[in-house]
Order: structure tokens, then sequence, then C-alpha cells
């Protein structure tokens, strides 16, 4: 039975040369592609049969890490490798944290990205060495959310769409159950970001839950 693979990538021609790669192994099957987190998460409602999926970090919409904490929510036994070209301890913390089961650069043959996937899919996790590396130096010395203990205050209505937030739904849809427009959505947003200090709606999310915000 051949694996069936996701790929997620907003460069196109990156998506052809992982097919390529891919090519070469008859237990190896591409079902999908697409060019964004949302997109992916779209597609992957309406066809969930997928084994495994190549994840890039930086992309429009929706990137990859928060692409990544919504399908481990949603689909916790498809695996999910990051293929990316970038190797800072921001981005493999913070996919770490977001559920990712293993960790290439897109530098990788062909042979090494056929055993990561056959490793991961057997319960590994498949790391290039230099991000290994990496992971051991920040198990050893975790980022210290220094404000962590300030006080964080919230409105009320902050606290609804944080809550709307986590269930991995859009700000359309979020203003529609809250009876609001998208653009108010969206400025209860940047005043979130602002007070937790954070970027996105991962980080936002997953600081509120660890200060029982929400």
């Amino acid at each position: 039975m051949k694996t069936r693979i996701a790929i997620v990538d907003d460069n196109t021609f990156l998506i052809k040369a992982v097919e390529e790669k891919l090519s070469f192994f008859e237990d190896l099957e591409v079902r999908f592609t697409a060019i964004n987190g949302r997109e992916f998460i779209e597609k992957l409602d309406v066809n969930s049969n997928v084994d495994l999926i190549l994840m890039d970090i930086e992309m429009p919409v929706m990137n990859g890490i928060e692409s990544t904490y919504l399908v481990k929510q949603k689909y916790p036994h498809i695996k999910i490798i990051m293929l990316t070209v970038f190797d800072n301890d921001e981005n493999i913390f913070n996919a770490i944290k977001a559920g990712a089961d293993g960790y290439l650069l897109k530098e990788i043959n062909a042979g090494d990205l056929h055993s990561g996937i056959l490793e991961t899919l057997n319960g590994g996790a498949a790391m290039n060495p230099s991000i290994a590396l990496k992971t051991l130096k920040l198990l050893r010395n975790p980022f210290v959310e220094e404000k962590e203990k300030e006080e964080i205050k919230l409105t009320g209505r902050e606290v609804d769409v944080l809550e709307q937030l986590s269930k991995g739904l859009s700000y359309n849809a979020v203003a529609e159950n809250l009876i609001l427009s998208t653009g108010t959505i969206r400025k209860h947003i940047e005043n979130i970001y602002r007070k937790l200090q954070v970027h996105n709606k991962l980080e936002a999310v997953e600081k509120a839950k660890r200060n029982n915000i929400i």
C-alpha cells in the first residue's frame, strides 16, 4: 500500500521539485498539493486520506506553523514534516510546539527525504543533523518567556474572539458568530496581539491558554 502524501508550499516550482524527488519511489504517492495553509486545510477537509504532509513554513494567508497546529488538532494521526529553507531556533521551536513530527531542509536529496518519511511514519522524528543539534540545544536551554507572568488584561470581547480563534475559525466565521463586522474582529485581533506581545494566531492562543485566559 502506498504512503499518501500532501505537499504544501507557496512556491509551485519547489512543489514540482519535491514531487520529482518522490517520483523515484513506488511506495509514495502525492495525493494533492496546496500553495498556502488555508487552501490546504480546505482540501484536507474534503479528502483527509493522507498519511503524511510535507509542510513549508513561510506562506501567505496561513503559514505552515499555524497549519500544523490546526491539522494536529483535527487529524492527530497525520504525520507532518516541516520541509523548509529556514533552520533558525524560533522556527524549530514553534514547529515542535505546533506538533510537527519532523523537520527537514529543502536541499535534502531524494534518498534522504524518502528515508525521513519512512522514519517518521514508523514513529521516529526525521531531522537534518544540523536541525537535530539545534533541537538538543533548545531542549537544554528552552526559550524563557520573561514576561509570561505579567498581568495580561484583555476585554471580555477580546477573550470571546480568542476563544473563537482557538477553534480554528476564519475571521469571517468569528465575525458571524459574534455578530460583528470582519473589520471589528481584525481590530480586536490587532489589540490582542499587542497585549499578548505575539505575532500570529497560534502564538496568541497558546499564550492565552498558558495564562488561563481561555
